[in-house]
């Protein structure tokens, strides 16, 4: 039996993350979505910013 596992793509990333992504600080980032520049959605504790919130904002930053 053949175990076939087909990778999801990231739907979402956190803070470290998408500050590695920009190439932005944290705090830069945290003022950014602050400002209301990036939208992101809470799970718990932890702070995520959508695939598609991501592609948006590098988007409409050109």
């Amino acid at each position: 039996m053949s175990q076939q596992t087909d990778s999801l793509p990231q739907l979402r990333f956190d803070i470290p993350e998408v500050a590695r992504i920009l190439r932005l600080s944290r705090a830069t980032l945290y003022e950014r979505i602050r400002a209301g520049q990036l939208l992101t959605q809470k799970d718990g504790r932890r702070t995520y910013v959508t695939a598609e919130e991501l592609q948006r904002y590098v988007t409409q930053s050109r």
